[in-house]
């Protein structure tokens, strides 16, 4: 994540705090977990301050899940925290074998370090059948939001199970692909030092492989892939996404290895830049403008009119930005009509052949 050395993103103290507290299996004061986050050992801030910053940090994890617990001391006084791993993460998920009537073991060794200590909750193969159905059912009523968020259920449940079913259609959904852990910790050092980094990409959007040199101003995880916030100075100015599992042999620059090679915008925000992204805006292509018309009597498509950017003397249209085309189409094509291209040509037309396809499959499916 981008840094700098006065004052580091709210997001890099949370992270750098739940990492201090996961690796304790008992509680710690405020001044050993200082020694674990950097912005709480601040120099120019005196200890009230500090104290104050950790507080509030404390407060926001807890509003946003985070268990963490304050534990009194030998003296009964409040000023030691702990955070469980059983109460953090998720158990590891499977689906119980018939005729058993004990859990499978975890595929991984338990350590009592992190995750790697979690337990593993069973799911009877009725009750997996049944989530998938209901999956089914709710894409089934078009609704952008709620079909996105089974969506992203369901890849969850298929991280650990492998593939899930979702309903008589048997869509399969197979577990997400994971990058390398030699290029994220390559691309982790690039960004942390400020070092431009040289890869092998491969384009999904082109279908080809060339050599790209970037400059990375972040790493993050979205919809259950890394991607990677980088400025490729050859093409543009723009930030672009390059997903990390499609990145073969970094090669951090190591000329001057002491100094930074380019500066990051001091208006740039990781947290804001990628909390408003949508699965059509993420990739290394140009974005293109593409105007969409709603039907604003469906209730979708009007919830939709509030997306985009807005169109002068029409009200029922709007503007987005579009990296990836598929992604988008499939998307308009979730409001069953209520919404449709109508510039740029070449995505008019690659939603008419995606609505002629899928009308062709349902078709044969009913025959």
């Amino acid at each position: 994540m981008p840094s700098t050395a006065a004052r580091p993103p709210k997001v890099q103290r949370w992270i750098d705090l739940i990492a201090a507290l996961l690796r304790r299996h008992y509680p710690v004061s405020f001044d050993d977990l200082a020694k674990e986050v950097p912005a709480y050992l601040n120099p120019k801030q005196k200890q009230d301050a500090r104290m104050r910053m950790f507080e509030r940090d404390k407060d926001e994890l807890r509003e946003l899940g985070v268990p963490i617990e304050s534990v009194p001391d030998e003296h009964g006084a409040l000023n030691q925290y702990r955070l469980k791993s059983r109460n953090f993460y998720l158990p590891y998920l499977a689906v119980k074998e018939s005729g058993t009537t004990t859990p499978p073991k975890p595929k991984k060794k338990a350590t009592g370090m992190g995750y790697q200590s979690l337990p593993t909750l069973a799911i009877e193969p009725d009750e997996l059948a049944m989530i998938g159905r209901a999956a089914s059912r709710v894409q089934q009523m078009h609704h952008p939001v709620l079909a996105a968020s089974v969506a992203t259920a369901m890849r969850k449940l298929a991280f650990d199970m492998g593939a899930v079913e979702m309903g008589a259609r048997e869509i399969i959904l197979p577990p997400t692909d994971r990058p390398s852990v030699t290029v994220l910790e390559a691309l982790d050092q690039a960004v942390r030092r400020r070092k431009r980094v040289e890869f092998e990409y491969w384009s999904i959007e082109r279908n080809a492989r060339g050599r790209r040199t970037v400059e990375p101003y972040g790493l993050v995880f979205k919809s259950g892939h890394w991607y990677l916030l980088a400025r490729d100075p050859e093409a543009s100015t723009a930030v672009r996404h390059f997903k990390v599992s499609r990145i073969k042999d970094p090669v951090v620059n190591s000329a001057k290895a002491q100094s930074a090679d380019y500066e990051i915008p001091s208006d740039f925000d990781l947290w804001s830049h990628t909390a408003t992204q949508h699965a059509w805006e993420l990739g290394d292509g140009d974005a293109v403008q593409v105007t969409v018309r709603f039907d604003r009597t469906d209730r979708h498509a009007a919830v939709a009119l509030t997306l985009g950017e807005a169109v002068a003397d029409d009200a029922d249209c709007r503007v987005f930005r579009v990296r990836r085309s598929a992604a988008f189409a499939r998307w308009m094509l979730s409001f069953a009509g209520a919404a449709r291209p109508v510039s740029p040509p070449e995505m008019v037309e690659e939603f008419r052949e995606l609505a002629r396809a899928t009308a062709a499959l349902y078709a044969e499916q009913a025959s």
